[in-house]
């Protein structure tokens, strides 16, 4: 179903995340999952732009494309009271900045911008 093609998974080491790794991978597709937690492509904190694109960099290097970007990073789980100024603002580098950013490093290569490159040559 998904044969040669490429998932990108943020936060893919446990929980929802390694369930889709899973799933992807199950069902053909090349994972390539970021996480601060320990897994089987890249470890790193994706609220650091170093990090991103040198994950970004590896997956362009190794596959040459990507199929789909999935941004299942977890943010924070604290409420309002809770939180701190410097959560929250790692929340939003998490939630908001982080997959702005991937999808921005990754544009030139998802496979529709390819295909569409590629249609409009012809």
């Amino acid at each position: 179903m998904f044969k040669d093609k490429v998932a990108v998974i943020t936060g893919g080491a446990r929980g929802i995340g390694k369930t889709i790794a899973e799933e992807f991978h199950k069902n053909g597709a090349v994972v390539c999952v970021i996480d601060k937690l320990p897994n089987d492509y890249f470890q790193g904190d994706i609220s650091d732009e170093k990090v991103l694109s040198s994950f970004a960099n590896r997956v362009i290097a190794e596959h040459g494309k990507v199929d789909y970007l999935i941004n299942n990073a977890l943010p924070i789980t604290k409420g309002i009271n809770e939180c701190t100024f410097d959560e929250f603002n790692y929340a939003l580098q998490v939630g908001v900045t982080a997959p702005f950013y991937l999808a921005k490093l990754f544009l030139p290569h998802f496979a529709f911008h390819l295909w569409l490159a590629h249609a409009v040559t012809r």
